[in-house]
């Protein structure tokens, strides 16, 4: 693949998240819901899977409920494979004063519908402890391997 096929493919990942973007922060689910193909999936953490733009758009409109009024997506890496582009990013779900209330990382794959790429299976989890959950231990452990690798 070439550069140019790379960074055209990137850029329109880009703007189709920016299109996603802009529908969230209007709290318009199902302007979310139509950046989904038609069978789209959402893998969200603890729960079934969902199918379908109808679904999705409960979905989002949940998220919105919840307090979540603003969403910033960064992707660190988009790759093409034939049919279907892997994004791989990090979330922010923002409050109505713009305060991060949650951050985490996701997965998309991307196909064509229509003339246009589409989200077809989005997964997500998040970078903090679900209630009762004991906090992650990999910070301290990665601070313990560099000290010891100092000795």
């Amino acid at each position: 693949m070439s550069v140019v096929s790379i960074t055209s493919i990137r850029e329109t990942i880009a703007a189709a998240n920016g299109r996603f973007m802009a529908a969230f922060n209007k709290g318009d689910a199902a302007g979310v819901a139509e950046r989904y193909t038609e069978q789209g999936q959402v893998l969200m953490p603890n729960a079934d899977t969902i199918t379908g733009r109808r679904g999705i758009q409960m979905v989002w409109q949940g998220a919105m409920l919840m307090g979540n009024k603003g969403i910033l997506l960064d992707t660190t890496e988009v790759e093409e494979h034939g049919e279907v582009v892997y994004e791989v990013g990090k979330y922010t779900l923002l409050d109505q004063r713009g305060k991060a209330r949650d951050t985490g990382k996701y997965i998309v794959i991307w196909k064509q519908e229509a003339g246009e790429w589409k989200m077809h299976r989005d997964i997500w989890n998040s970078n903090r402890p679900a209630p009762g959950q004991l906090p992650n231990p990999v910070p301290a452990i990665l601070k313990f391997m560099k000290k010891e690798g100092e000795k």
